[in-house]
């Protein structure tokens, strides 16, 4: 069953398009193709330091998990499921990385309120959402109304452009190049755990590229 939800997963990302910009909605986001060479973009560290993303890979296989911020609830249960399979994907090889817009400051608080111990980077500044083509910008209504419910999303990145990305998972090889992506518009929708790591199992021996009969 796992097998056969990997390859509907794989496909939804092979028939995407790039994009640079933030989308105008969660709905209209356009990720990076499958065998795209992994963008290299500024992000942050947990102390604040300048980074960037191609730095943090370190030309090692990684799974990238980007993600709306600590103050989403569906995204704590993702961050804390993906605890479950850490252990696992080091033994295949990969390290796990979780990006988000939020400040380092904010970035400090999800990893000490989940006990995580994976990598977390800030994205405040949207560009690794624009280079993975997830970002989209969160319209005025919504804004208005994450505020009713205590969410700042400018207080939360430090950015006025209130832009989020689609919560997404990517595995990249050891050589830098996209093997997997899965995007949905609908925040509430998380790619289990056990599907990753049947998507990174698969990439580490290479049984994900169907090779012809000679």
């Amino acid at each position: 069953m796992i097998r056969s939800a990997l390859a509907v997963l794989m496909l939804t990302l092979a028939t995407a398009a790039p994009a640079a910009e933030l989308a105008p909605g969660a709905d209209q986001v356009r990720p990076i193709l499958m065998g795209s060479k992994l963008p290299d973009v500024a992000l942050r560290t947990l102390s604040g330091e300048a980074t960037t993303l191609a730095r943090q890979v370190g030309g090692k296989p990684a799974i990238l998990v980007f993600y709306r911020g600590g103050w989403c609830p569906y995204c704590n249960l993702q961050l804390s499921d993906l605890r479950l399979i850490e252990d696992r994907a080091k033994a295949l090889g990969y390290q796990m990385i979780a990006i988000s817009p939020d400040r380092p400051e904010e970035l400090a608080k999800t990893l000490d309120a989940g006990d995580l111990t994976y990598t977390l980077l800030s994205d405040s500044q949207a560009n690794a959402m624009k280079a993975f083509g997830i970002g989209f910008r969160v319209d005025a209504a919504t804004v208005a109304k994450y505020l009713t419910f205590g969410i700042n999303l400018e207080a939360a990145s430090g950015s006025k452009e209130n832009a989020l990305p689609v919560p997404s998972v990517f595995i990249v090889d050891g050589e830098g190049v996209l093997q997997f992506g899965y995007t949905h518009p609908d925040y509430t929708i998380r790619i289990p755990g056990n599907v990753i790591l049947a998507a990174a199992e698969a990439i580490a021996e290479r049984k994900d590229r169907l090779q012809p009969k000679r």
